[in-house]
Parts: structure tokens; C-alpha cells; sequence
């Protein structure tokens, strides 16, 4: 099964994030079950725009939820923290507009085939109880070797 998320565009892999992709794939495979992740734009922008990166060797803080020892400044080097200029708010308001326009027929398309699960909420840790419950329904378990 693959999954598309509405959680973190350009940000994390959320596929397929358009029609034409959706429908690429389907060539490709048959989805049984697909995962989209609402969460309040305003939660998206303020986690995306508080991302900044060490360029030289691509570590991603974030000042809310991994912030550096020193603030603006890489922990193994000492070097300075930049800001993407698609995590600037601006440009992450832009981005994210774009993306719920393009993932709407998606996001649709998986609905009407009967195979969409939403799931809401601003906090990891509360929506992934549900999303764990759905999968491990539908995913049967792995056993060890001692298990056969």
C-alpha cells in the first residue's frame, strides 16, 4: 500500500501529490489503502517555517522541535543555520495553497474508490495510535523464524 499525506508538502514524501500522478501509478500498482493526514494550515506553516539547514552537509533543525545547542548555529560544526527560501512564511503559504489545490482531485479520486483513510490533528503522537490501529488491520504480522 502506499500512503498520501497532506502533512508535510515538499517537506517529506507525500505521494502522489497530483492526478497525473495518481494516475501514473496506477499503472504501476493497484493501492489498497491510502492515508491522508489533515492538519491545520496554520500548524503546517509555522513547523515549515521554523526549519533551517546547515547547507554544507544538509542537517535540518527545527527551532520548535530539534532547535540547535546555539541558536542559528550547526552543532558539529559551528557554522551558521540558513533558511531555505521556500521555508520562509511567505513562501510556505504559497507552497502550501498550491499543494491542497493539486492534492484536492487526489485526495477525491482515492475517496471515491473507497480506499481513503483521514486522519486529523496538529500532534504525532496523538494521530499515530489511529493510523497504527488501521494499519496493523490490514497488514498481517510478521513472524520470526521461531514463530513457524
Amino acid at each position: 500500500p502506499a500512503s498520501h499525506s497532506n502533512f508535510c508538502p515538499g517537506a517529506c514524501p507525500g505521494f502522489p501529490r497530483t492526478l497525473g500522478q495518481a494516475k501514473a501509478l496506477d499503472g504501476i500498482c493497484e493501492l489498497d489503502l491510502v492515508i491522508s493526514l489533515n492538519i491545520p494550515f496554520e500548524t503546517l506553516k509555522d513547523r515549515l517555517s521554523a526549519r533551517w539547514v546547515h547547507p554544507a552537509s544538509g542537517r535540518v533543525y527545527n527551532m520548535d522541535f530539534n532547535p540547535p545547542h546555539t541558536q542559528g548555529v550547526d552543532d558539529l560544526t559551528g557554522e551558521p543555520l540558513v533558511q531555505r527560501e521556500d521555508d520562509r512564511p511567505e513562501a510556505v503559504a504559497a507552497r502550501l495553497r498550491k499543494y491542497k489545490d493539486a492534492a484536492k482531485p487526489v485526495i477525491e479520486l482515492y475517496k471515491s474508490r473507497g480506499i481513503l483513510h483521514s486522519f486529523s490533528g496538529t500532534e504525532t503522537n496523538k494521530i499515530w495510535p489511529y493510523v497504527y490501529t488501521l494499519l496493523s488491520s490490514k497488514i498481517p504480522p510478521v513472524l520470526s523464524d521461531e514463530e513457524h
